[in-house]
Formats: structure tokens, C-alpha cells, sequence
């Protein structure tokens, strides 16, 4: 069973969860998860989603944090089969985001050729 932090918090901040800090929250502020409850009742993976619907350069290492936080474990505690299947669910999101026409890739050249975000 998955321990969750924060239980019944409302208003608590993302910031609650072990291993988010301020540049995550901002990241998580971004796909509209301002609390730990928003981010709680998405999950991980479908917070992550959001986050690759953004544009941001897809990054494993951020993919299991989200898992571990809403877990109240240390970040560096995924390990060994549990951190492969992590990693095939991650690569499996990536794949349908991408086939659902989400690059990010595509997003970043926008982005850095000024057109701004996707429209």
C-alpha cells in the first residue's frame, strides 16, 4: 500500500512531498498543480504527462521523483526492478505523447525560434 503525505492538506503546497522543491513546484505550477492534493489525486504519471505537454525535455530522473514523493520516499530509493518498470512506463508515456503529435522536440525549436508555446 502507498503511503501519502500530507493526507486531507488541501492547501498544503506541492512543496510538502518529500523530494519537490521550489524549481519542481514551478514546473508542476506550470500544468496547473498548485497543491498536494491536486498533484495526489492526478498521480504521478498523468502529472507528468501534462508536464511533457509543455514541451519540457522529457527526464527519467523527474518521472520517479513525482512516483517517490507520493510515496514519502527519498528520491535516490527506486532501484532495481521497480526503477525498470518506472522506466518502461516512462519511455511508454513518451512514446504515446509523441504519437499523439506532443513532440517535444518540436516544441523546444519553437520555443527557441520565438513562436512562442504551442497554440
Amino acid at each position: 500500500m502507498t503511503q501519502h503525505i500530507a493526507d486531507g492538506a488541501s492547501a498544503d503546497p506541492v512543496t510538502v512531498f518529500r523530494n519537490i522543491g521550489p524549481s519542481q513546484a514551478e514546473t508542476l505550477a506550470k500544468v496547473g498543480i498548485h497543491t498536494a492534493d491536486q498533484l495526489r489525486d492526478l498521480g504521478a504519471h498523468e502529472a507528468y504527462r501534462r508536464i511533457l505537454q509543455t514541451g519540457i525535455r522529457p527526464h527519467f530522473i523527474m518521472y520517479y521523483v513525482l512516483h517517490m514523493a507520493l510515496q514519502g520516499r527519498p528520491w535516490n530509493d527506486c532501484k532495481g526492478a521497480e526503477k525498470d518498470a518506472l522506466r518502461a512506463q516512462f519511455d511508454a508515456l513518451k512514446a504515446e505523447e509523441a504519437d499523439a503529435g506532443n513532440d517535444p522536440e518540436l516544441e523546444r525549436f519553437l520555443n527557441a525560434i520565438g513562436t512562442g508555446l504551442r497554440r
